[in-house]
């Protein structure tokens, strides 16, 4: 959980292309933000014509998840989709580098009773996320309000990971890496919180399958194991970018009643109902690009085409 360091490398000429890019990227996010949210939904509609395997993999998913809608219907949300991940890079950018002030204008915190329960009774909490396309901006506006640590991957771009994770430990406690299982419990059991997102596909090493959407889907463990040793509660929270261009509603749900269960299979099919009906709630903000049903069972086809 050591605080990332600069090093001199970070100033040869292979990164100078990284560099401009945040230090233009740095200087477009000083604009209004109703200005943002027009150039990160246009930014989403270039995306969509330019990005055609993040396109394919996008429409799969909302196929899979959403057999009911038309395909018009489908069609509709797809393109809404990338008009949301379109804003992405820009919220990013406003998460790691705004003034705290004028961040703080952009959205409210709804739920926090649900933390201060879990302090009041001694308990960490595992702050439980999803990959909305607003996670960056969801999980700064809480850090203002609550002191919490965030689970961290690192980038294959070392001056990258050293930007996202500066940036982020602008607002967190420190980062602990998601190998860092020690790290995490440690903190846990201290009666910390632990911003952790377990909505994609990690591969079936640590999963078992069960149902999202109706579709069989590599689901870690993680959740319930570090519940159960750091005697932690799971916090769910979302986040919503509102349709007013106003800024952000961050909301806290209740701790998961009874978690860990009886079995890692049900506490994993629980964790699924779960993000299954948050997502439902927006799927527009969903980050729908990443092949979340990559990881089959043995036996059953590839859901997504060698291009996509």
């Amino acid at each position: 959980m050591d605080r990332p360091a600069f090093r001199i490398y970070f100033l040869h000429p292979r990164f100078w292309p990284l560099w401009l890019g945040m230090g233009l990227l740095w200087l477009v996010v000083q604009l209004p933000y109703r200005w943002l949210v027009v150039l990160g939904r246009g930014l989403g509609g270039l995306m969509y014509h330019l990005a055609g395997s993040r396109r394919r993999i996008a429409a799969r998913n909302l196929e899979l998840c959403f057999p009911e809608l038309s395909v018009g219907e489908r069609q509709r949300l797809l393109r809404e989709n990338f008009a949301s991940t379109g804003m992405t890079f820009f919220e990013m950018a406003i998460s790691w580098w705004w003034p705290v002030e004028r961040l703080k204008r952009l959205g409210t915190v709804e739920g926090l009773e649900h933390l201060r329960q879990a302090e009041a009774d001694g308990q960490g909490v595992i702050l439980m996320a999803l990959h909305f396309t607003t996670l960056e901006m969801g999980g700064a506006l809480l850090c203002m309000q609550q002191d919490m640590y965030g689970m961290y991957r690192a980038h294959k771009n070392p001056l990258f990971d050293f930007i996202q994770r500066h940036g982020r430990e602008q607002r967190l406690l420190g980062a602990i890496e998601r190998d860092d299982v020690r790290g995490m419990l440690k903190v846990l059991r201290a009666g910390g919180v632990v911003w952790y997102a377990p909505d994609q596909d990690y591969g079936a090493q640590r999963s078992l399958f069960v149902p999202l959407f109706g579709v069989q889907a590599a689901t870690v463990t993680a959740t319930s194991k570090f519940a159960r040793l750091g005697r932690a509660r799971v916090v769910p929270f979302t986040q919503t970018r509102l349709a007013d261009g106003s800024g952000y509603k961050v909301t806290v749900h209740p701790a998961l009643a009874d978690f860990p269960g009886d079995s890692e299979e049900a506490d994993c099919l629980r964790i699924n109902q779960w993000i299954e009906q948050a997502i439902r709630q927006q799927p527009e903000q969903y980050l729908w690009a990443h092949r979340r049903f990559k990881t089959r069972p043995a036996g059953e086809p590839k859901l997504y085409r060698k291009k996509g």
